[in-house]
């Protein structure tokens, strides 16, 4: 115990008129969060105002970082002014270090009353890189629209922000360290606590963990090669899928946390995870896997570089779920996708009968679905994927489920994904990127070819592109109602719907930095004959690609002669 009280202080600031947080918090440039006098003060105050007082006092919150730069300096702060706020224990990882899933599993745990997270996600780190805050609350999942909008209030009258100051804390050390601060009854905590331990015991209650021991070990093993692109995994691939599962310690690669990710950007795609795919392409391992910097998105690949669309991924998960003890015991209530992701999970909802939402991007949707007892299992078009064992999408976990599928069907990554479209069909699915477009550019695009596409003479319209011919069936700006609260999202995303069930998605991404925007075009096309499975996607879905680029102008609009990134 310190022997002298530790004062608190009450500093005035004057305040920000950019820190609404996003889908994903608030995310800026790095130099933003450590330069602008008072910047991140205001926005965790902003957080901690948005706790009513009276929850607030002697509660417990859940703080963890990717491990990206300023991450160490910010988790000082955070614990400063949560002292001076009120809070009564923190629970933070060794080293700062708690991946998204392990904070939403931990929040839950312990009945904390929310969380904050230092991540960016896919986004580069370092000093010139992007740097964010994401709060979540008490069911351990992100934030709604209503505590958003709370927060982004308090941030635009704030006048002064409390702090400690002379309150130090060592992240290196686990166990509690206690503090007396001046006026308080009781001593502020901090729990410094193994990074992996409570996650694992979680993942062992669903998993059946000597199944997917005996794939990574036995006569038959299956070689994997897992990249945790020098973000937050590296401490969990290496415990769970080497240490308790006995895989070999070089299948884990890129498995120490580098505060600017090694120079690469921590997105686990074809693009920017180009090692992993040119080793899954040598033949050599079975099975492969990368995540990004905070854990909760995965790419999987298959042996000789069978890349696994998301969308796939998820709807193949969804039909195998049997193959989990943890759905066997309660069951399966309810499948969700974000409206962009491809329609190939509702036709597995269809043939299992089981009921199926169509959100908003954003897992905070599903979050609603899951605490209401109406969906299980979920996931987007982004590389996310989860179920109600937590409120967030979980890379690790959804590894082990392929994992398990794996284990139990003795076939391969290939074997399993052909099947799957043998039965129910292949949606082929791309999705392409604009980033850093001029905010404005980037409105009026958007608005002019709403009013392209809503007009009612386009509903009638017939698009032939070589030898196909597309007839528009169904327009619109989507629009969610939830089945909850009834709460509306409206302006979710451009649709148009074809008659042969193709589709076009034009939406604006919230999960930038803030200094430019990302529009995102997404195009489906589903195809039953098995003969015609086989073929290039952007070969099939190139004459929708053209209509869309036809009719949004992009490339004129925004200077641009093609995506920043096709996935």
């Amino acid at each position: 115990m310190e022997t002298t009280p530790i004062p608190v202080l009450t500093v005035q600031t004057t305040p920000f008129d950019d820190q609404r947080p996003g889908t994903n918090g608030l995310r800026k440039k790095t130099v933003v969060f450590e330069s602008k006098k008072n910047y991140l003060q205001n926005y965790i105050q902003s957080v901690l105002s948005s706790i009513d007082l009276r929850d607030r006092q002697g509660c417990t919150m859940v703080v963890g970082s990717d491990g990206r730069y300023f991450s160490r300096a910010a988790t000082e702060v955070i614990v400063q002014m949560s002292a001076a706020n009120g809070i009564g224990r923190l629970v933070i990882g060794h080293n700062g270090i708690l991946s998204t899933p392990a904070v939403s599993c931990i929040i839950r745990k312990i009945k904390a009353i929310g969380g904050i997270v230092l991540t960016a996600s896919h986004n580069p780190g370092g000093p010139a890189g992007d740097f964010g805050i994401k709060f979540n609350v008490a069911n351990g999942g992100p934030c709604p629209d209503t505590v958003m909008d709370r927060i982004h209030q308090v941030s635009r009258t704030l006048e002064e922000y409390a702090i400690c100051p002379d309150l130090h804390i060592d992240l290196s050390r686990l166990g509690r360290q206690d503090f007396d601060l001046e006026n308080k009854f009781k001593p502020f905590r901090v729990e410094i606590v193994d990074s992996v331990d409570i996650y694992l015991n979680m993942l062992r209650g669903i998993f059946d963990f000597g199944a997917i021991k005996s794939l990574l070990t036995g006569p038959e093993q299956l070689k994997i090669r897992i990249d945790a692109m020098n973000g937050v995994m590296g401490p969990y691939v290496r415990r769970i899928l080497c240490d308790e599962l006995g895989a070999p310690a070089n299948s884990a690669v890129n498995c120490v946390p580098l505060e600017d990710f090694g120079g690469q950007y921590p997105n686990p795609n074809p693009t920017f995870a180009v090692s992993l795919m040119d080793s899954m392409k040598g033949g050599e391992f079975g099975f492969g896997a990368a995540f990004d910097a905070d854990g909760d998105r995965c790419m999987i690949v298959g042996q000789n570089g069978f890349f696994v669309n998301p969308s796939d991924s998820l709807a193949v998960m969804a039909a195998n779920l049997s193959c989990i003890p943890y759905f066997r015991q309660v069951g399966i209530r309810g499948f969700a996708r974000s409206m962009p992701t491809s329609t190939a999970l509702d036709r597995v909802a269809k043939a299992m009968k089981v009921a199926m939402y169509e959100t908003p991007a954003g897992w905070r949707f599903f979050g609603n679905l899951m605490d209401s007892g109406r969906c299980s299992f979920c996931g987007e078009e982004s590389f996310g994927t989860g179920s109600d064992h937590i409120r967030e999408k979980d890379g690790l976990w959804s590894v082990l489920v392929w994992l398990s599928i794996i284990a139990v069907r003795k076939q391969g990554v290939e074997e399993i994904v052909r099947d799957h479209w043998a039965k129910l069909g292949r949606n082929y699915y791309c999705r392409f990127d604009y980033e850093d477009v001029d905010p404005r550019a980037a409105y009026y695009l958007l608005r002019d070819l709403e009013a392209v596409i809503t007009d009612k003479a386009f509903t009638s319209q017939k698009f032939a592109v070589g030898n196909n011919v597309y007839s528009v069936e169904k327009t619109d700006n989507f629009e969610y109602i939830d089945p909850v609260d009834g709460g509306v999202s409206r302006n979710q995303g451009l649709r148009i719907i074809f008659t042969d069930s193709s589709r076009i998605v034009f939406r604006l991404s919230g999960s930038g930095s803030g200094v430019g925007a990302t529009i995102r075009i997404y195009a489906e096309s589903y195809e039953r004959d098995p003969e015609r499975h086989s073929r290039e996607t952007q070969v099939v879905l190139g004459p929708l690609i053209a209509i869309a680029l036809k009719i949004s102008d992009i490339h004129e609009r925004t200077g641009r002669r093609g995506p920043t990134v096709i996935t």
